[in-house]
């Protein structure tokens, strides 16, 4: 049997390697193919290669094999500049960082990639095998590490929040964002399972996957969802009820499927995405409202999300001020 709640049928953790969110915050994905390089873009004297950026966008890439050919082309150059823009932000960040004098030291990446370890319930051999089935070595994957880390330590110490908020910009921001806040909302989800055995090898994972994305195909060409997860899932828990999970409170989901849900209006279909047990493609059949607590109840919460917004504020000015300051040359 196939589990994907916790709480009422079996309590599970979230894994993050092997899923595409995971290697893309670390900027991880390998090409898939060949891959002609060339400069898409130069910052500050520094190139950015093709491979650079083609290796980000791959799980948006085989998303979007499923569009019609003159969608696909559209979106694939919205995704390539998008992602471009991001290697470019980390970009500036890097030179800034390695202006500064900043070190990461052997240690501090050892003990983050420890952190991954521990996350994913994997020792070293569990990892690298992870690794490899998305073509990567454990070498890139300790100095992406690296990268990472270089980029967090100078962003920590360059941006500041001034100014703690008062009662009544806390009061305000509540009134702003009532639905962050509300309890015991619950989802009812649907999915479709596409098991992927603990064992399976690099090419069994693609074939996998390449099954998965043709159901969701169909699926976005107007194919019943309820009929394509009785033929086609592999949870025998939901398979013959079209994949219907019933209501689920907040907590009681596997998290990547609760995060899905969340993300999703009623009727709406997600794209595939990985988790522990294999791709999943996601419905969200209805959805029921919680309640709203007093403020006094969520107000440190509030605070913290208070203080991540003005954050996320003051790290988007230092961007814009580091791209003024830089010469930028676009050749995508």
């Amino acid at each position: 049997m196939a589990p994907v709640m916790k709480g009422r049928r079996k309590k599970m953790k979230r894994v993050l390697f092997g899923m595409a969110t995971f290697f893309l915050s670390y900027g991880l994905l390998s090409p898939s193919g060949a891959v002609v390089d060339r400069v898409v873009a130069v910052v500050n004297q520094e190139i950015i290669t093709f491979s650079e950026i083609e290796k980000w966008s791959r799980p948006f890439r085989e998303e979007i094999r499923t569009e019609d050919r003159l969608g696909r082309q559209e979106r694939l150059q919205e995704v390539l500049r998008k992602v471009l823009d991001k290697v470019i932000e980390e970009k500036l960040i890097e030179q800034e960082a390695r202006k500064s004098g900043i070190k990461v030291t052997s240690k501090e990446i050892e003990m983050a990639i420890e952190e991954v370890k521990q996350k994913n319930k994997v020792d070293q051999e569990g990892l690298e095998k992870a690794l490899a089935s998305e073509g990567l070595t454990f070498e890139t994957f300790r100095k992406e590490m690296e990268k990472r880390i270089l980029r967090a330590k100078f962003v920590h110490s360059a941006i500041k929040v001034v100014g703690k908020p008062g009662e009544k910009e806390l009061r305000e921001f509540f009134q702003k964002n009532v639905d962050r806040y509300r309890v015991d909302e619950s989802y009812r989800p649907a999915h479709i399972l596409f098991l992927i055995p603990r064992e399976a090898a690099p090419e069994e994972i693609r074939r996998i996957r390449r099954k998965s994305q043709t159901v969701l195909g169909r699926i976005k060409e107007g194919a019943d969802f309820g009929k394509m997860a009785m033929e086609f899932s592999e949870d025998p828990s939901s398979r013959n009820e079209g994949g219907d999970l019933g209501f689920f409170k907040k907590g009681e989901l596997l998290p990547a499927l609760e995060k899905e849900a969340s993300k999703l209006r009623i009727g709406e279909v997600s794209g595939l995405f990985r988790t522990e047990l294999g791709y999943h493609i996601l419905k969200l059949l209805d959805r029921k409202g919680g309640t709203l607590p007093p403020f006094e109840e969520v107000k440190e919460r509030v605070r913290a999300d208070y203080y991540e917004k003005e954050w996320e504020q003051a790290y988007q000015q230092f961007l814009s001020k580091l791209k003024e300051k830089s010469v930028i040359e676009i050749k995508l």
